[in-house]
């Protein structure tokens, strides 16, 4: 085992020197460390501290690493795992992190930085081009600090730090409250909204597509929807592709977001009657514009069978809802009011979610079925009669 060295520095100073072999790095290349100390005692118990660690498999090399650089090699590695449009929405949460934290080296970040960070962004922060004083979400927050502490534990099993500096770190309990209170959240439509928008759009070009909206489906299935996914004889509707947007801007399509989003749907009769009106529609049109028409397959398309894109839809769908006077909601949301329905309507929980295309029950009611107060009108009437009071017919 080697010995430390007495070194004399320039000014006279006597220090003492020692080089330890610690083991190879990711890339099986040996790493050696100079360790430098005033005594020779304090340099040997260094020494011996590395290659007990080595020896435990505990040892952490020093690097220089900072947590915006591991971060950008964190976001490399998990594109082996995730589609774009996720690697994407990762990249967005850690923006706050990046500008904030990212020139810190990562074996110096401690969870007082990431307390502090986190706390900052809770009062302060806002989505990058969002109107001034719009603060951030309490949720969203948490999914900042969700994708920092995964990253963080990759780190940890990378042998880059010894533990990660997030794993305590929280939203404070007030500030959930607070951002409870105080943000004002988008209702999903009422039974009456979405049987008004029905009605309202009965005799519209795209009343079939934006009717599948209406029957569960992501605006990104809606769009991704081909004539060769629905049997139309039988009334089944197959889900296997879906065409999202990146940036709002690019167009990609791909498989379902998971294997339980891929499924087939029995259709309502409205819904399958629209696509059959709007199938000869498209026919009609195809034959109107001969050679300038270009046939695509899906069922979103505009006059000419270009396909339309969930942006365009959802641009769409915005104008009819302005011209009938009513509520503009998000077409995603319109998921959580035929999930309610489905819900209230006492469809099993096992159907509920293989509806939805997830795999867990619970995650479908919790996600998409909020009571309200009207909903519960039922249990009033119930108690009226519990109370030996005549039963108020419902509203």
């Amino acid at each position: 085992m080697a010995e430390p060295k007495r070194v004399v520095l320039r000014d006279g100073k006597v220090r003492y020197r020692v080089v330890v072999d610690a083991g190879l790095d990711e890339n099986g290349r040996r790493i050696q460390l100079t360790v430098t100390r005033d005594t020779k005692t304090a340099a040997k118990e260094e020494r011996d501290r590395i290659l007990h660690q080595r020896s435990a498999g505990t040892f952490i090399a020093p690097n220089k690493i900072t947590l915006g650089e591991w971060l950008d090699q964190w976001l490399e590695y998990k594109r082996r795992d995730v589609e774009e449009t996720t690697i994407r929405t990762y990249r967005l949460a850690l923006v706050h992190v990046v500008d904030r934290l990212g020139h810190i080296r990562l074996q110096e970040l401690g969870e007082d930085d990431i307390q502090d960070f986190i706390d900052e962004v809770v009062a302060s922060g806002r989505r990058r081009g969002g109107e001034p004083g719009t603060r951030l979400a309490v949720s969203t927050v948490e999914g900042i600090l969700t994708r920092l502490r995964e990253a963080l534990g990759r780190a940890v099993v990378r042998k880059l730090i010894a533990t990660s500096p997030a794993q305590y770190v929280r939203v404070a309990l007030a500030d959930k409250k607070t951002d409870k209170r105080d943000r004002d959240k988008v209702k999903p439509w009422t039974v009456a909204e979405v049987q008004t928008f029905i009605r309202g759009m009965e005799q519209d070009r795209l009343f079939a597509p934006l009717l599948l909206s209406l029957m569960g489906l992501r605006p990104a299935e809606v769009c991704g929807q081909r004539w060769t996914d629905v049997d139309l004889d039988v009334g089944i509707l197959e889900i296997t592709t879906t065409r999202t947007m990146i940036g709002n801007n690019k167009v990609l399509e791909k498989d379902t977001k998971t294997a339980s989003g891929e499924r087939a749907l029995p259709l309502p009769q409205g819904p399958w009657e629209a696509l059959r009106r709007f199938r000869d529609r498209q026919a009609a049109e195809r034959l109107a514009a001969g050679e300038a028409y270009t046939e695509t397959g899906y069922i979103a398309v505009n006059e000419l069978g270009l396909p339309i894109n969930t942006r365009q839809l959802r641009e769409y769908a915005y104008r009819l809802m302005r011209d009938l006077g009513l509520r503009q909601v998000r077409l995603y949301d319109a998921r959580h009011s035929v999930l309610k329905a489905l819900a209230m309507s006492g469809v099993p929980d096992v159907v509920l979610a293989a509806w939805a295309g997830h795999t867990n029950a619970a995650f479908t009611k919790r996600k998409y079925v909020s009571i309200e107060a009207e909903d519960m009108r039922g249990a009033a009437v119930a108690l009226d009669v519990f109370h030996g009071g005549a039963p108020k017919e419902l509203l």
